[in-house]
């Protein structure tokens, strides 16, 4: 047996410990590489079930609404069904009106005011040669006044009706007055597009009719306005208007009407007392014009319509017939007005009216036969030269045409002389906004017999709160 000495053993130890150290070493690396391997698939594994999970209820979702869209779907293809089975019956929706109609009206109050200069005195005005329509046909008074301002309310009703209400806030020159100007509904789910109005309301009759004075492009209406209409047709009754499903424009409509306003007057009988038709066509000419032309006919049958000449009383009764031709003709470049622009308008009006007329109701009483056969128009154009800068051109005119008095004279009626009216108008007007604009009118008025009255009128037109577009 051989004997192992303590040297080499010692020697042999130490040659081995480091091979040990080092085993011991490359032991723990093995376990932090394992750790963290471990680690890293443990941190992979939860990122990927997320992912799955994420996945499931995409897949799910995607499925409960391609459901919801078939049962949608069917119940769309059922709804037409009974549609198509029952085509004038309305389907009301599931949920009410909402946004302007559901419980909040769309208010508006559009502010108006004038200053003026004249020669005569606007209490005397007067169109010569035509029976006064007792409406609102005079300028206001000299300087400053309050004009026509106006309240507005409207709001969808429900799913089949549309309220509308207007007061004229006019001044007198006693305080001022508050007048209905409309006060209506009209339908929103008539079929092959009908329209159906009641209440009181503009007439749909001729072109400015149906405008509000805040709209029209100079401060006061057309003296055939003022003469035939006195200055618009305003009455309570029903109007029905259908519009055509064709690319041009087509509007029919009629309506019936109390007829207590001129060119009717106060009525104690039942039934209608006035009655219109209207047709307007119109459509586009390329890209930059467009154009409309409308008919329209007034009917009248006024019982004692009063009116003063020379301080006398005097009334009308018999039956008024008058008939309206309208054009307008818009451009603008490419169809964008907002630089330039340029509108030509006009009207032409006539009236014949056959009856009786009694003079001096309050003393003689006479009565006469009396026929009256008259015209008259204008024409305008208004051109915007820059942004928000209009300048505009009117010319009115009136015929006396063919007065027959019968028995009586134009010594006992003086107003009624043959003669004709005429004023030429000019303005500029500045619109920094859609909501207001301010306004210089000049103009030259020979409506008196023997008088010209040289006018200058300065205007601010405000509109607060909800304000819908204009019409075409």
């Amino acid at each position: 047996m051989s004997i192992v000495r303590p040297g080499a053993l010692c020697v042999a130890l130490a040659a081995a410990l480091p091979a040990v150290a080092s085993a011991a070493d490359s032991a723990a690396d093995l376990k932090q590489l394992r750790d963290e391997l471990r680690a890293l698939r443990d941190t992979y594994q939860q990122r990927i079930d997320a992912l799955e999970k994420r996945l499931a209820d995409s897949e799910a979702r995607a499925a409960r609404a391609e459901t919801t869209a078939t049962a949608a779907a069917r119940s769309a293809e059922q709804a037409e069904q009974k549609a198509a089975a029952l085509p004038d019956v309305a389907i009301a929706p599931a949920t009410p009106p909402s946004g302007e109609g559901a419980f909040n009206p769309a208010v508006s109050l559009i502010l108006d005011s004038k200053f003026t200069r004249f020669q005569q005195d606007p209490a005397k005005y007067r169109l010569d040669g035509f029976i006064p329509s007792g409406g609102e046909v005079g300028p206001p008074r000299k300087g400053f006044s309050l004009g026509e301002s106006e309240l507005a309310v409207s709001a969808n009703v429900d799913h089949l009706f549309r309220g509308n209400a207007r007061f004229s806030l006019a001044d007198d020159g006693a305080g001022g007055t508050v007048e209905v100007e409309e006060a209506h509904i009209e339908t929103l789910a008539l079929p092959e597009g009908l329209k159906l109005k009641a209440g009181r309301f503009l007439s749909g009759v001729g072109y400015l009719n149906v405008q509000h004075p805040h709209e029209w492009d100079f401060t006061d209406a057309p003296l055939a306005y003022k003469a035939f209409l006195g200055p618009r047709l305003q009455n309570d009754g029903v109007q029905l208007r259908w519009v055509a499903p064709t690319d041009l424009f087509v509007e029919l409509g009629g309506e019936l009407a109390s007829g207590q306003k001129y060119p009717g007057a106060e009525r104690a009988a039942n039934g209608a007392g006035l009655w219109t038709a209207f047709a307007h066509v119109g459509g586009d000419v390329g890209a930059s014009s467009a154009w409309q032309v409308g008919l329209s006919h007034v009917h009248a049958n006024p019982r004692a319509r009063t009116f003063e000449d020379g301080g006398v009383s005097n009334a009308f009764s018999g039956r008024s017939r008058l008939w309206i031709a309208d054009f307008v003709y818009k451009w603008a470049p490419d169809g964008n007005p907002t630089v330039n622009n340029l509108k030509l308008q006009g009207e032409f009006f006539r009236r014949s009216e056959d009856g009786d007329l009694t003079y001096d109701l309050a003393g003689a009483g006479q009565v006469s036969a009396a026929s009256f056969r008259q015209s008259g128009g204008y024409l305008q154009a208004v051109y915007q030269f820059m942004p928000h800068w209009r300048a505009g051109v009117r010319g009115d005119w009136l015929r006396a045409g063919s007065i027959d008095l019968g028995s009586l004279s134009t010594t006992e009626l003086p107003g009624l002389v043959v003669y004709n009216p005429s004023r030429q108008s000019a303005m500029v007007d500045w619109s920094p906004s859609e909501f207001s604009r301010l306004r210089l009118q000049l103009a030259r008025d020979t409506s008196r017999a023997g008088e010209t009255d040289h006018q200058l009128w300065l205007q601010y037109i405000m509109s607060l709160g909800a304000h819908g577009a204009h019409k075409f």
